[in-house]
């Protein structure tokens, strides 16, 4: 969940039900990407198919396109970037697995000075895996949560994050990849059959 580069796509050609991105990076170096590398694009994990001197390409299938965002972005729109962590690595933010688990909205944002503060409205099923002090990941980027209502969630992003993300630059009514707590989820899964 911590974001390596702003990527821009330079194109996006249909094929069927599938989406293929064409993606610039900024900072990560093309030549040092793999095929078949795994690499989390708003935080959704998508491989590499080619790659052209300073761009590559990822395929979103229809699954990917109908439970993330990754449909609506278009030529020109930045993205976040984030290869798989290697082992051995240190783990800065909480474990993210490019997994989208929901879109939700951004409803508000209040600029506080020292920080930028995001309420999000998740989807209902989804609201369940949001704890205060917990994690989630939004658009890719491993975050805080600060507060919890019936509804929505907060969390307060910090100048660095508003100028590393482009979390800072959305306004109201714009959709975000939501991924919560993996290990929340795994918890669940394992006392269901005893409740």
């Amino acid at each position: 969940g911590l974001i390596e580069d702003l990527g821009t796509i330079v194109r996006a050609d249909r094929r069927s039900d599938a989406l293929v991105l064409t993606v610039r990076p900024a900072a990560i170096a093309v030549a040092a990407l793999g095929l078949g590398e795994s690499i989390a694009h708003d935080g959704v994990c998508l491989t590499v198919t080619a790659t052209h001197g300073d761009s590559y390409e990822v395929l979103a299938g229809a699954e990917t396109l109908a439970k993330t965002t990754l449909g609506e972005r278009r030529v020109g729109d930045r993205l976040h970037l984030e290869r798989a962590l290697a082992l051995g690595a240190r783990l800065g933010g909480h474990l993210v697995a490019g997994h989208v688990d929901g879109v939700g909205e951004l409803i508000s944002r209040v600029d506080r000075g020292a920080n930028l503060v995001l309420t999000y409205r998740p989807p209902a099923a989804l609201l369940r895996y949001v704890i205060v002090k917990g994690s989630i990941a939004i658009d890719g980027v491993s975050l805080t949560v600060n507060a919890v209502d019936e509804i929505s969630f907060a969390v307060a992003i910090i100048p660095h994050t508003v100028g590393a993300t482009h979390l800072g630059q959305r306004r109201p009514g714009a959709r975000v990849n939501l991924e919560v707590d993996l290990i929340g989820k795994y918890v669940e899964r394992l006392v269901a059959p005893y409740q």
